[in-house]
């Protein structure tokens, strides 16, 4: 076997957390682990995956801020834009890193705020597409 084993109490040492919620995580299903005895093992490279560590390196991906403001936009546009980007921003797979946006409406002022932060690529994309429907509407 090659494969390292680990205690509940060295994996939660690794992850920084209590046992107890080391112990939930596997029984909630979220941490995978083997139940030898009356304890449990959990395997060195499904820890890494459940921390976010690959290939002994944690993920620190880039991450890229954009502000973007709208002006003259009416109520109507800026919610069919923001359920359009919403729902451009939840495409990807279990791998891609998570892209988080954030929009805002001022009445007052008839503009729309559009705040996204992820890879540059994804960030990328999503502009092009905003400046796409933008364009359209």
């Amino acid at each position: 076997m090659s494969e390292t084993l680990l205690s509940v109490d060295q994996a939660a040492e690794q992850l920084k957390l209590h046992p107890k919620t080391v112990i939930r995580y596997i029984r909630d299903g979220r941490l995978p682990a083997t139940r030898i005895g009356k304890s449990y093992r959990i395997e060195q490279a499904r820890l890494d995956a459940f921390a976010g560590v690959a290939s002994g390196h944690a993920t620190s991906d880039v991450r890229a801020t954009c502000v973007v403001d709208i002006p003259d936009i009416t109520l109507q546009r800026a919610e069919r834009l923001a359920t359009f980007l919403g729902a451009a921003a939840m495409t990807g797979d279990a791998g891609t890193p998570a892209l988080h946006l954030s929009t805002a409406f001022d009445p007052a002022t008839a503009t729309m705020k559009v705040v996204l932060i992820g890879s540059p690529s994804d960030t990328a994309s999503l502009l092009e597409m905003l400046q796409l429907q933008l364009s359209r509407l």
